[in-house]
């Protein structure tokens, strides 16, 4: 008995200590099938383990069992180039769950890593039904543990930040805070009146508010962050009655400042909120689709341009809750992946026009329950549903002279 007790500690102190550090061996049978993938060929590589620590909130929504799963208007996945490997965040509409959790995902080592083990699940409108877990510290909404007690959708407001290592996100959702926080005996008039910007470290597995001074944007739902290198920040869009406008965050200096792109065309040149959006660093610009337009921004001169307004089955629908865009830096081509219609595009910048694909080789899943990423340390296109998981190898025809 002892020595099985002792064995069971072992064990135990094992998965903890991989789960910590995030020590994770390559599986040799994943890398031979993205090794052996042709140019238009997906393949289903199998089912993802799913490692952390977890706490009873997580097991009570059996994360340890499906990893955080595709959620409400929370599709977008940002790369880690350091760590080679893709962050997720954000919440559903309240089914099953509201949660503050952060995940990673190792396509190398086929598993989903818990980073962040959630709070309390959170209500709609509200901090939920067990709110003994939530501060009202320096004018924001915080759990004990530091993390965001108010926990929005992503949106297309997630982005990372690759100098400070860390995740940035608009953390903006509907909570009348005015009544959460006199619910916890708080001043209302003290609630900090600024973007709801937060972020999040993977190393130290924390979050972190991120307080600014006047001026700073508005922060409808739907708006696009996107990290910039050449701003040394990431920039904040939305074209929407509160704000239409793309502002710049500089992290230096901690300030934000309204970057006065398309003074007098904003409104029909930007692409409308619920875009999706990638960053093309081979033409310095940040690419994005809204619908069935696409729309360029150009860096250098700080300005918005509609480059493609294509009729429904030309180009696949951009928005935030079914179609996520990503950069292929091999081709230099972005890809979307239309959950409507289920259907895989490639864009061309420099004509510019979307090509729909057809993959061969295993089918890539149907509905709207998919995440995707770019992962450019195995060079494919990643799909995951739940913990199933695709890779796809895109590789264009040369263009005919």
């Amino acid at each position: 008995m002892r020595k099985l007790l002792l064995a069971a500690a072992l064990l135990w102190s094992v998965s903890s200590l991989a789960s910590a550090d995030s020590v994770l061996a390559s599986d040799p049978a994943t890398l031979a099938k993205i090794k052996a993938l042709r140019p238009n060929q997906a393949v289903r590589l199998g089912n993802a383990a799913v490692v952390g620590d977890f706490n009873p909130v997580a097991r009570r929504f059996k994360l340890h069992k499906t990893g955080p799963t595709r959620r409400n208007y929370s599709i977008k996945m940002v790369w880690m180039p350091e760590r080679e490997r893709a962050l997720y965040l954000g919440a559903n509409h309240a089914v099953p769950h509201r949660l503050n959790d952060v995940w990673e995902f190792d396509l190398g080592a086929l598993t989903w890593v818990m980073l962040y083990a959630p709070d309390n699940a959170r209500g709609y409108r509200g901090l939920g039904e067990d709110s003994s877990d939530v501060e009202f510290k320096d004018g924001i909404l915080v759990t004990k543990r530091g993390g965001p007690a108010i926990i929005g959708h992503a949106w297309w407001g997630l982005t990372y930040d690759p100098v400070r290592r860390q995740a940035l996100f608009i953390n903006t959702w509907g909570t009348d805070q005015k009544k959460a926080v006199a619910e916890l005996g708080g001043d209302p008039g003290e609630l900090y009146r600024g973007p709801p910007l937060w972020a999040f470290s993977p190393e130290s597995r924390k979050w972190r508010p991120i307080k600014t001074a006047k001026p700073w944007p508005h922060t409808p739902f739907g708006g696009l962050l996107e990290y910039v290198p050449e701003y040394g920040g990431a920039i904040w869009h939305a074209n929407h009655f509160k704000m239409r406008a793309t502002w710049l965050y500089d992290p230096v200096e901690n300030s934000w400042r309204d970057l006065r792109a398309n003074v007098g065309d904003f409104a029909t040149a930007s692409p409308k909120t619920d875009q999706v959006a990638y960053y093309d660093p081979q033409r310095r610009a940040v690419i994005a689709q809204s619908g069935v337009r696409t729309h360029r921004f150009d860096i250098q001169r700080k300005q918005w341009s509609k480059v493609l307004s294509a009729e429904k089955g030309q180009a696949p629908r951009g928005h935030d809750s079914f179609g996520a865009a990503v950069f292929d830096p091999k081709s230099g081509h972005g890809l979307l992946l239309d959950m409507q219609d289920n259907t895989l595009w490639a864009f061309d910048p420099d004509v510019p026009e979307w090509t729909r694909l057809n993959p061969t080789g295993d089918p890539l899943p149907t509905g709207q329950n998919s995440l995707t990423y770019f992962d450019p340390a195995h060079g494919v296109f990643v799909v995951i549903e739940g913990t199933k998981v695709w890779a796809y190898r895109y590789q264009p025809e040369p263009k005919k002279p």
